[in-house]
Formats: structure tokens, sequence, C-alpha cells
């Protein structure tokens, strides 16, 4: 049973390893190509106008639920609505580079599209909803004091603050590359190898019409929806786990409603978001993200049902046109990459000066 367990998610982690690399690579060069300055000039004033923008805007930066508060406050107390602040808030954990790519290679393109869309969608509605409260005139909380939730969230607060930009290119590269395979890759490790642990449990030992009788309609999206707002999940692991749902025979609707639902925020997210904003935009929060994503998991299981299409069919897809040797080669640069007792004598020997030159 547990080689069983252990076969499955070793497949799952090789399918996913080349997309999840390129991904971080991807996200560094977002990271490093972005600045903070230029997101508060985009996501000044209010408005649908500002909340699109901040939607589209937050979605491929490669932060956290918890990760975005420190940045999406700045960003509220330095001009921006708290539509489009919610929006970014939203947009930017729900769906990143990095996890569309490992969305791609494991639930293939119509899912990938369909997360991405609803992530959108889902950051726009509720952006517009929380827009419409008045704006609170004792917020006396600190960034400070968010900051230090995010690190209660985290466990560090290295992933969620963004990183001195330095002033060259190639240095900014280099910068964001460095963020996004040490801090974004410690952040996610954990939850990544559970999710992926989560997803081989469910492959080998549910069988796939188990799930298939409650797995879809309103009550199984309920479901989904409060478990996943309270949890602390990033995008990129949450997918093998929807893989694993999918293959045991939850609707792809029901799973899309799981991964809008438990990436876009958790607790330590709803917490400071009541202290910044109040109780009745927390209240039009939560009523956006549940309405939003149970509506787009309806609209797709529809959808499917009237087209025809198995999501079943193109999982993994990706994954097969990859020569086996690449998958290998880099899921074991990702082991090195997020196990730091291999991955720092490797930086200083890579950094280290060689001898005889100046």
């Amino acid at each position: 049973m547990i080689l069983d367990i252990l076969k499955q998610t070793l497949g799952v982690a090789l399918t996913a390893a080349p997309w999840l690399l390129l991904g971080l690579l991807a996200a560094g060069a977002v990271k490093a190509l972005i600045p903070e300055a230029a997101l508060q000039r985009w996501l000044g004033g209010s408005g649908l106008a500002a909340t699109a923008r901040a939607a589209v805007v937050g979605a491929p930066l490669p932060l956290c639920s918890c990760g975005a508060i420190p940045t999406a406050l700045a960003l509220h107390r330095g001009g921006a609505g708290r539509g489009p602040t919610t929006a970014f808030l939203i947009g930017t954990p729900g769906v990143g580079v990095d996890s569309l790519a490992i969305s791609y290679a494991l639930l293939g393109p119509l899912m990938a599209v369909a997360r991405a869309l609803g992530a959108i969608v889902t950051a726009i509605t509720t952006g517009l909803l929380v827009g419409r409260t008045r704006a609170r005139t004792d917020a006396n909380d600190t960034i400070e004091d968010e900051t230090d939730s995010c690190d209660r969230c985290c466990g560090t607060g290295d992933s969620c603050a963004a990183p001195p930009a330095p002033d060259h290119l190639a240095a900014r590269l280099a910068a964001g590359q460095r963020y996004a395979f040490r801090d974004v890759l410690d952040d996610i490790r954990l939850w990544l190898v559970i999710g992926l642990l989560v997803a081989g449990a469910l492959l080998a030992l549910v069988p796939p019409a188990t799930l298939a009788a409650w797995g879809s309609g309103l009550p199984a999206m309920l479901v989904m929806t409060v478990i996943g707002i309270p949890m602390y999940l990033c995008a990129t692991a949450a997918t093998p786990i929807a893989v694993g749902l999918i293959a045991t025979g939850v609707s792809p609707g029901t799973v899309l409603v799981f991964l809008l639902a438990a990436p876009i925020t958790s607790l330590a997210t709803l917490g400071v978001f009541r202290r910044e904003l109040g109780t009745p935009a927390l209240s039009l929060y939560l009523a956006g993200i549940g309405v939003t994503t149970i509506a787009l998991g309806l609209a797709l299981d529809a959808g499917l049902a009237r087209t025809g299409v198995d999501v079943t069919t193109q999982m993994g897809a990706a994954g097969e046109l990859l020569p086996a040797w690449l998958e290998w080669t880099t899921l074991i640069v990702l082991v090195v990459l997020a196990t730091p007792i291999l991955r720092n004598p490797l930086a200083q020997l890579i950094t280290r000066p060689t001898p005889g030159r100046d």
C-alpha cells in the first residue's frame, strides 16, 4: 500500500517538475521586472477599470495569500482604492506563473485556463463588492503589524516582503531568481510535498467511482468553499491535490472551487482584512469569494456536460511530451534547490572567488 502511494506520488512529481521549474524561473523574472512603485501607479484610484487592472496585474506575481498582505496594504495606504486593493489581494495568490505552469502540466489546458480566468473574475467581482463599502476612519494598524501576521502564516517573512531592487537589469534578474528559488520555493516546499502525497494517496487508494456520487453539484461545492477559504494552501501545492480529486470522481467544477477558494485567502488574511477595511467589507469579501467560485464551478460543469469535453483525457498530456531524462533531471534540481543542506554548499561553491583572479 505504501509503495503504491509512493509510486503514484513519484509519477505526479515527475510530471510536474519541469513545469514547476519553468514557472519558478518566470516568477523570478516577474519579481525582478515589475517594481512595487509601478504597481502603485497602475492601481491608484477606484472603480471597475482600477479593480480590473489590480486583478490582472496581481495574477502573475509569485506571492502566497499572506505574502500579498504587505504589498496590498502598501498599495491601499498609498492611494489605491478599496476595490483594487481587494482585487490585488485575491488575484495575486489565486494564480501565478508557477501555478499556471503546473496546472497546464497536471490538469491540462482547459483547467489551466479556467483557473486563470476564474481567479481574475473572482478578484474583480469581490473587489467591486468591497469597493462599495465606506472607508474606515480608525484604521491605526501599521504595516509592520501586518507583516508580523504574514510571518506567522508563512513561517518566515522572507518570501512575504519584496527583495531590494538593484539598479542594473542583470542584478535585478539575479535577485529575482534568488527570490524565486530560495524564498518562494522554501515557502511552498512543505505544502507541495503534502499536496503530492495527498494526490498519490488518492490515486492509489480511492476507487475512481467512490467520490463521483457526491463530488459534484452545489452541496459538494459548498463543502469545498467552507474547507478552502480558511486554509493556507498555495496555488501550486493545491494543484496535485486537484489531480487526485478529479481522478477519484470529483467533478472539474467542484475541483475548480477548491483551486480558487483554498489559495486566495487564509485565516491570517481574513484577520488583517477586517482590521484594515472593517467587518462589513470582510462580509462582502467572504460572500464575493464564496458565491463567485461556486457560480464558476457550476458554469464549468454545465459547459463540460453540454460540450462533452472530458478533462481527464487532458490531465498529464503536457508531461507526455517531455522525455523521462528531463523529468528526472528537473526533479533532482528542484529537490537540491529546495533542501538548504544541499543548496547552501552548492551556492557557496558557485559564488566562491576563483584563485588568482582579482
